[in-house]
């Protein structure tokens, strides 16, 4: 058997176990470390299990990865979804579709301290779900709503999995976080705008809520005002370059902390089970990273990436329609595998070939635009038919709405997706001007 056919054997196990629900970190784990031995031998596999968890584990960059965890679940714990979600009401709830959109926006505000997007999902559901069906919201439009505006918190920053490419790839995390910054805006507007379109189509799916005056407005925004305080100062110091990234998580961490305490939701119970539910999540997220690194060298041993890169260069394709290619094959995926599976993945393969491909940019920065491109279009797989993760979290906290109703209900939103996807492909400076601009 001849290097590439090893890798393709194992890229098929892989898939196996993952869809006889094995752990992808143990899945991977399993097939890198099996493909390595075959390759170089047990005393080699051995010596880089001795080694690599230490060399992996022990870098600065992963350091971010608990403290923004951390920071998630004191957020979570504090309980701002309800006050995010009513300043967005009486900003833009009295107008047709107002609620959903409303939903929309204390989604991307609560991703971007959260970092989570099943978490952004599930709580900020608890709370405007019961608004939506008592204003009478057609339940499709709500499900649609909240569980596209839940996958704003796998791109705004911080996000986990965005650390974990920026890891996976060596990208600089800072300036993902910043690259991020732009389509996750026009993740939010798009969401908003496919809002305002479905109810002039169908006027009663979404009714206009009540009128309030600019003083109730602007008091309502008075009760955030410690939320915003915390992301001026976490992401602000990161793209102003006062903090690192580890350092704004953190002094979010600190600040968030300070939050919950003063909001009544923290005590030592609570605080231990945060440290918890931290820990196990970073033990995991750790476990992952190290079985996707050893699958990775495997990848790279058998000549896979540089043996694609040959063929399309010998192909003579186009580098944008390879990008393509690969981002259809995410759509494919996506109807099957969760967002951090189709990253670990496909990385290994594709992000080689996408460096040796010239798009007029510079490496560094032709690593940045597929990184966000591909964080973009692996987010539509949380609300794509049949796993759509989060479809299935909105639909758990309303049983009498169907999960074909909730999967309908996101096609406006999944519309919205395809044409950002079209713009970040066809405009790189939409994604890297404000890098450029802050570097």
């Amino acid at each position: 058997m001849s290097n590439i056919e090893l890798a393709l054997s194992m890229l098929a196990i892989l898939l196996v176990l993952m869809s006889l629900r094995i752990p992808i970190a143990i899945a991977m784990l399993c097939c890198g470390a099996a493909g390595y031995t075959i390759i170089a031998g047990w005393d080699t596999t051995l010596n880089y299990l001795a080694t690599a968890p230490y060399s992996k584990f022990s870098t600065y960059d992963l350091s971010v990865v608990p403290l923004f965890l951390l920071m998630g679940e004191l957020a979570t714990r504090a309980g701002i979804t309800s006050e995010l979600f009513q300043t967005c009401n009486r900003w833009i709830g009295q107008f047709r579709g107002g609620l959903a959109m409303a939903a929309v926006s204390g989604c991307a505000a609560f991703g971007a301290i959260c970092g989570s997007s099943l978490a952004t999902a599930s709580t900020m559901a608890q709370v405007a779900l019961p608004e939506m069906k008592k204003h009478k919201y057609a339940g499709g439009l709500s499900a649609g709503s909240l569980a596209a505006g839940g996958t704003l918190g796998i791109l705004i920053p911080p996000s986990m999995v965005l650390i974990i490419f920026a890891v996976l790839t060596e990208q600089n995390i800072s300036k993902m976080f910043i690259a991020a910054f732009v389509p996750g805006f026009l993740a939010a507007a798009g969401y908003i705008i496919a809002i305002a379109i479905y109810v002039r189509i169908y006027p009663k799916s979404g009714p206009a809520g009540e009128k309030t005056t600019f003083i109730e407005k602007l008091k309502s925004t008075r009760d955030i005002w410690h939320i915003t305080l915390i992301f001026i100062i976490v992401l602000g110091g990161i793209y102003a370059g006062f903090f690192t990234p580890t350092e704004a998580a953190a002094v979010g961490v600190f600040l968030t902390g300070i939050l919950a305490v003063t909001h009544g939701k923290l005590n030592l119970d609570g605080l231990t089970t945060c440290l918890l539910r931290t820990a196990v999540s970073s033990a995991m997220i750790f476990m992952i990273i190290l079985g996707a690194d050893l699958f990775s060298v495997f990848i790279a041993l058998t000549q896979l990436p540089s043996m694609g890169a040959e063929l399309i260069s010998n192909a003579a394709m186009s580098p944008y329609l390879i990008l393509i290619l690969m981002l259809l094959s995410y759509f494919i995926l996506g109807c099957f595998m969760d967002s951090l599976a189709m990253i670990l993945l496909t990385i290994p393969i594709y992000f080689p070939i996408m460096m040796t491909m010239d798009f007029g940019m510079s490496p560094e920065d032709t690593g940045i635009w597929f990184g966000i491109i591909a964080l973009v279009v692996v987010e539509v797989g949380l609300i794509t038919p049949p796993v759509g993760m989060n479809v299935f979290i909105i639909n758990s906290f309303d049983k009498s709405l169907s999960l074909a109703q909730s999967f309908k209900g996101v096609i406006p939103f999944l519309i919205s997706d395809f044409v950002r996807v079209i713009l970040l492909v066809a405009f790189p400076p939409i994604t890297l001007w404000l890098v450029h601009l802050l570097n």
